[in-house]
């Protein structure tokens, strides 16, 4: 088999919202569609990816250097030993003259093409991508996947009755642990905030996210400010590099926290477990294999946790996309985020998919199942319809 073609398309996902670092007026997505000469159902297999939120477009880099290595690659460069193209021989030919270190948006190119290259598989072998990634790792995927609402973002003229409605219709749609921002207001503000969503969600099921606005002042501060509230998690207090803050957190604040969406590598992530305090016993991991050089990067990060003496079941993907859902049933992660209500159409999930007391059943179409979320799928066809069937 061979790939035949590669679109790419810069989608908007601009909103008014903001967390405490950024706000979302301007944010994009980068989709690709690879088309393989492999036909399923009377039309040729094409596999679809895209990058999750936070992170703009790659476009210039997709198009300047990593598109163009993998139509210039020799086809049988790229494929396994049964035919198929092998996702890890794709990313070295993708990487190949690339300096380590220094990730910028070039992990962000990578993983958006390396799930598309995953997809294309799932679908020439004709599963979903969770079955194949169990099969492939000697293990039975989960039956369900745990999940939370992401939410609770700043927004203007969003007060704390607007705050509690939200999450009370993450509550109806079926979640039961919510996340909200903490950061863009005062200390005094966000404890009101907080105790606010805590009378809708109840104790143990709220997560909140300072988006690594703070400095170690600021760190220590909400951290005692928080003690008095059974939290879920306090996540990504500081810089996602600065360890040191990291590991003081660790040190003042005895509930479970949460980082690392943005580290974008296994060598980062190594360093996080290494200098940066976290428990293996409570706290959570979020890399985001979509912003991060993509699944067979993932792979070598979960490697590395289990080097370190770090379960899986610590891994609690960011993104909120079905990429995460199928690596988390297919890998045995502990679940995945969900964005019930923004990101829109790259957040959530399939629409035939049940949540039921924050789990949510799996996508039983071959491949990551995309096309069966159909503003994902209307999104498809306005980008690409004109190249290719949808």
């Amino acid at each position: 088999m061979k790939i035949t073609a590669i679109y790419d398309s810069v989608e908007s996902i601009a909103s008014s919202i903001q967390n405490a670092y950024i706000d979302f007026s301007k944010m994009t997505c980068s989709v690709v569609a690879i088309e393989t000469d492999v036909i399923r159902n009377g039309h040729a297999v094409v596999g679809f990816g895209f990058n999750s939120n936070g992170r703009y477009a790659a476009s210039g880099i997709l198009r300047e250097r990593f598109i163009p290595r993998l139509l210039e690659a020799e086809p049988e460069a790229l494929l396994d030993d049964d035919g198929l193209i092998d996702p890890h021989k794709a990313w070295d030919l993708m990487m190949a003259n690339e300096k380590p270190g220094g990730h910028g948006e070039r992990s962000v190119a990578v993983g958006v093409l390396d799930m598309a290259l995953w997809d294309a598989v799932a679908k020439i072998e004709q599963k979903p991508l969770y079955q194949l990634l169990a099969d492939r790792a000697s293990r039975v995927p989960d039956e369900r996947v745990w999940v939370y609402a992401a939410g609770g973002y700043y927004y203007p003229g969003k007060n704390i009755d607007a705050l509690q409605d939200e999450f009370r219709g993450y509550l109806d749609l079926g979640y039961t642990v919510c996340k909200m921002k903490i950061g863009a207001a005062d200390l005094a503000e966000d404890c009101r905030r907080i105790e606010a969503a805590l009378k809708v969600v109840g104790s143990g099921n709220l997560c909140v996210d300072a988006n690594g606005r703070f400095d170690l002042s600021t760190t220590i501060q909400y951290a005692n400010a928080m003690a008095q509230y059974d939290l879920f998690w306090y996540e990504e207090a500081a810089d996602p590099l600065d360890f040191e803050i990291q590991a003081a957190l660790a040190q003042a604040y005895q509930r479970p926290i949460a980082t690392g969406e943005n580290l974008f590598s296994h060598q980062d992530a190594r360093n996080l477990i290494r200098y940066g305090g976290m428990r293996s016993d409570r706290d959570y991991l979020q890399f985001d294999c979509a912003l991060s050089y993509g699944l067979v990067e993932y792979y070598r990060t979960l490697s590395v946790l289990s080097e370190e003496g770090w379960s899986s079941r610590r891994v609690v993907p960011h993104g909120g996309h079905q990429m995460s859902l199928h690596i988390a049933a297919g890998l045995g992660l502990g679940g995945n985020e969900s964005y019930p209500g923004v990101f829109q159409p790259f957040g959530g999930f399939s629409d035939e998919l049940l949540l039921e007391e924050s789990y949510v059943g799996l996508p039983q179409a071959p491949g990551l199942g995309l096309e069966n979320k159909a503003n994902f799928k209307d999104m498809l066809d306005r980008a690409f319809g004109h190249v290719i069937q949808i």
